[in-house]
């Protein structure tokens, strides 16, 4: 019994990796599509394209990396607040809801991948294996949880352009 009780802590623990991922691949791809041109200005801002945008930072402040990181921030700032005020309001509210749902799903998957790995520990206690075998679950489980998030939102992809193309044969070509 104790193993099958060890063997349900670890699969129920990456299970609460697994989900957050997947939710968190749905939600965030529905509000993406509707980010686009908030993305596309923040590119346009990073790349200098944008009147106004902060001038890239000299590759010769990487010899002093505190001067580096000061003016690393201090130009994300100005880029940030550029980025603000050329947004409307209703793109203000998507994008920070954007970074909201992100950061909750974020931390959801964080917490869930924690007690995945105490589960995994107290799995490879039980049998009394090698250390190495920790890390080699934890990674496989891991890539799983990722792959199982992005082959879901694929076939769903799939599903939905097969059907749209199904229905309306002129759009297929």
């Amino acid at each position: 019994m104790d193993s099958f009780i060890a063997w349900c802590g670890f699969l129920g623990a990456w299970l609460l990796v697994a989900g957050p991922v997947y939710q968190a691949a749905i939600e965030l791809s529905d509000q993406q599509l509707e980010l686009d041109d908030v993305e596309k200005l923040s590119e346009d801002i990073e790349h200098s394209r944008v009147d106004g945008a902060p001038p890239p930072i000299s590759g010769w402040w990487w010899l002093f990396p505190p001067v580096l990181w000061i003016k690393h921030r201090r130009r994300e700032k100005a880029a940030r607040e550029l980025l603000l005020s050329r947004l409307t309001p209703a793109q203000v509210q998507l994008a920070v809801d954007y970074l909201n749902k992100a950061t909750g799903w974020g931390l959801v998957g964080l917490g869930g991948l924690l007690i995945a790995l105490k589960e995994t520990w107290e799995l490879l206690e039980h049998y009394e294996w090698e250390h190495w075998v920790f890390w080699l679950l934890a990674v496989v489980m891991a890539v799983l949880c990722l792959a199982n998030a992005g082959l879901r939102m694929q076939r769903s992809q799939s599903i939905i352009e097969n059907r749209r193309t199904a229905s309306h044969p002129e759009m297929s070509g």
